[in-house]
């Protein structure tokens, strides 16, 4: 591996996964996902010189072979299939596959896939390897899609992905999710397996999308108990939710002991967010992510949500930062994006002054709850892995069962997007032990690569 310029003792190895094209798909008019927010992002990375301090990748596209290690080859196909211009052709594999208005059909909607979860394989190969501390992959943590469809913006789920390479390789998997919303495709593919614990804290109510994540949702099987949830009230602030958030974790870490643990980093956690209605600030959010790091396993930082796009790019680059240990200005640097941090050109923004519903007891007694849990939990799970084949990643068979004028408007309306009913836990993945070494190749970059193609997404 090349060493990391200027490195330090207390200076992790850090990979950066980024393409340039991920900033020229789109959703469409008025959709808040924008994977523009990513390209920002990147702009900051590379403006406040942190990408000096990283080995920085652009990921390979995922292949139809590694899609399929979850999904099943009928969705995959109709993802490759399906365009803007033959969608009436496909009016039945539309419906069943979950498209529409959340999860619309745009021009190369595969090859958007592809890219961000190329990243997030290649992140969990580098770790596999030994080779990096930290992988980040902003473009990543597309924590709702399901096997064979599509859900909350998300596509493929390369979260899900990335673990099953993890596990190839590593015993024990955390899965931690600081999205706004429920991590609940991940949660459903590992439901009755205790090698992976997810561990989600995100706004609670049946209103709210997607409306799972319910406390007593524990995990089946040998996964009973490994499947824990924090729901949480609107107004959510930096000091409650440390108070939950790191003693859990430790508790977590102290009886699961896992040698790895993957990030969903959603931004839409922040106060000010299109989506969310939650207050933490963009520190507090970072807080989760260096508390994490304090344990000294290797993490996969994968993004999410997050759709007042300025607010995103602030907080992602800062974490970015933060996880290197590296210092950065208030201020943002010059760069051709500088117009989405007017008027201050600050990267910290305040917090509302918005009520937190969370009240310290109902905080305690959810905290108590899950330390009860946990205390059920076997220390440090030796199981064995079972597949649909040996020496495969193939699931068994289961049971059938732009930054717009709106960013700046009041927004606390709660996330109601349509969702389905909630559904029996499908948890298509089992254990045993599987050490192929199937690693992902990718190709090292330099900054002379930074240079992206011109996008309509480049006007404000």
């Amino acid at each position: 591996m090349a060493t990391v310029a200027g490195s330090t003792s207390n200076r992790p190895r850090m990979d950066y996964f980024y393409d340039a094209q991920i900033g020229n798909f789109h959703f469409g008019e008025g959709h808040p996902m924008r994977p523009h927010r990513v390209r920002l992002t990147h702009h900051l990375i590379v403006n406040y010189g942190l990408y000096k301090h990283m080995n920085v990748f652009r990921p390979k596209p995922a292949t139809q072979k590694d899609l399929t290690a979850f999904h099943s080859d009928d969705f995959i196909r109709f993802l490759q299939e399906i365009t803007p211009d033959n969608a009436q052709d496909y009016i039945a594999q539309l419906e069943r596959a979950n498209i529409g208005a959340d999860c619309p059909i745009f021009d190369g909607l595969y090859e958007y896939v592809q890219t961000y979860t190329g990243g997030s394989i290649g992140g969990a190969a580098r770790i596999n390897q030994g080779c990096s501390d930290i992988v980040l992959n902003w473009s990543g943590g597309m924590h709702h899609a399901k096997k064979a469809e599509a859900s909350g913006f998300c596509y493929v789920n390369d979260i899900v992905l990335a673990i099953l390479e993890l596990l190839k390789v590593h015993a024990r998997v955390l899965y931690i999710d600081i999205d706004i919303h429920h991590g609940d495709g991940v949660e459903e593919a590992f439901y009755l397996t205790n090698r992976v614990l997810t561990l989600s804290f995100h706004q609670s109510g049946a209103a709210f999308f997607p409306g799972t994540g319910h406390i007593n949702d524990l995990g089946g099987r040998s996964g009973k108990n490994y499947s824990l949830n924090f729901p949480l009230l609107a107004g959510m602030e930096d000091a409650s939710y440390e108070s939950i958030f790191n003693p859990i974790v430790n508790k977590v870490m102290q009886h699961f002991q896992p040698s790895v643990v993957v990030l969903c980093c959603g931004a839409d956690s922040l106060s000010g967010d299109r989506v969310g209605c939650w207050n933490l600030s963009i520190r507090g959010h970072a807080a989760c992510l260096e508390h994490v790091k304090s344990f000294g396993v290797p993490m996969l930082v994968l993004g999410g949500g997050g759709y007042t796009v300025r607010n995103v790019s602030r907080c992602w680059a800062y974490e970015s930062a933060r996880l290197l240990n590296q210092p950065v200005p208030d201020s943002v640097p010059w760069h051709e994006y500088m117009d989405y941090y007017a008027p201050e050109y600050k990267l910290h923004i305040p917090v509302s002054n918005m009520q937190n519903e969370n009240s310290p007891e109902m905080l305690e007694k959810t905290r108590n709850k899950l330390f009860e849990i946990l205390s059920q939990l076997e220390h440090a799970p030796s199981v064995q892995m079972e597949t649909g084949n040996p020496g495969t990643r193939r699931t068994p068979d289961t049971h059938n069962i732009d930054d717009s004028e709106d960013d700046d408007e009041n927004c606390w309306e709660a996330d109601v997007r349509p969702h389905r009913m909630k559904r029996v836990h499908l948890a298509e993945f089992f254990d045993k032990d599987d050490r192929l070494e199937d690693l992902l190749d990718t190709d090292q970059v330099g900054v002379q690569d930074f240079e992206e193609p011109p996008s309509d997404d480049d006007e404000l």
